[in-house]
């Protein structure tokens, strides 16, 4: 995997939404997005905001798919969003369609993605999202497009 990263600090939620929703106006088909953090962070946050830059609204539609484990949202790029937090592991993924799921040409955004880390495509875009603060939160991009997504620079 590629080491390229840029850093954004977000000060509270609208602005972690508007930093998803830059990445994600940038975002091309097929994209995957592999977010770490811990519960709270502010990774479903993120997701608004990619769902916004992607054209879907109202970006406050966009849940957590905690007890479905994935939601499908129409767009000019199609969002399909996972939340692997109930998964102990990533293979019950397989059962769902994780392969097609792949090759729909949607963009990818996996919570927890590190239960399914066997199965995440090698080309991925890794968000980490770390708690700096009550608000606060350091959002680093990871790979090979990080550049790219955050034209117009980072915090």
């Amino acid at each position: 995997m590629d080491t390229t990263s840029t850093l954004f600090i977000s000060s509270g939620p609208e602005e972690t939404r508007r930093i998803g929703a830059r990445i994600g106006a940038r975002l091309k088909p097929g994209a995957v997005l592999a977010l770490r953090g811990e519960l709270g962070a502010g990774k479903t946050c993120f997701v608004q905001g990619l769902a916004e830059g992607l054209g879907i609204v109202p970006p406050a539609r966009v849940s957590s798919p905690s007890f479905v484990i994935i939601n499908e949202y129409p767009a000019r790029i199609p969002l399909f969003h996972f939340d692997l937090y109930r998964l102990p592991d990533g293979t019950e993924l397989v059962e769902l369609g994780w392969e097609d799921y792949l090759e729909r040409g949607g963009v990818i955004a996996i919570e927890w993605a590190e239960r399914m880390a066997a199965l995440l495509p090698e080309d991925r875009i890794d968000i980490e999202i770390e708690v700096t603060g009550e608000k606060s939160r350091r959002i680093t991009v990871r790979g090979a497009q990080a550049e790219r997504l955050a034209a117009d620079g980072g915090g």
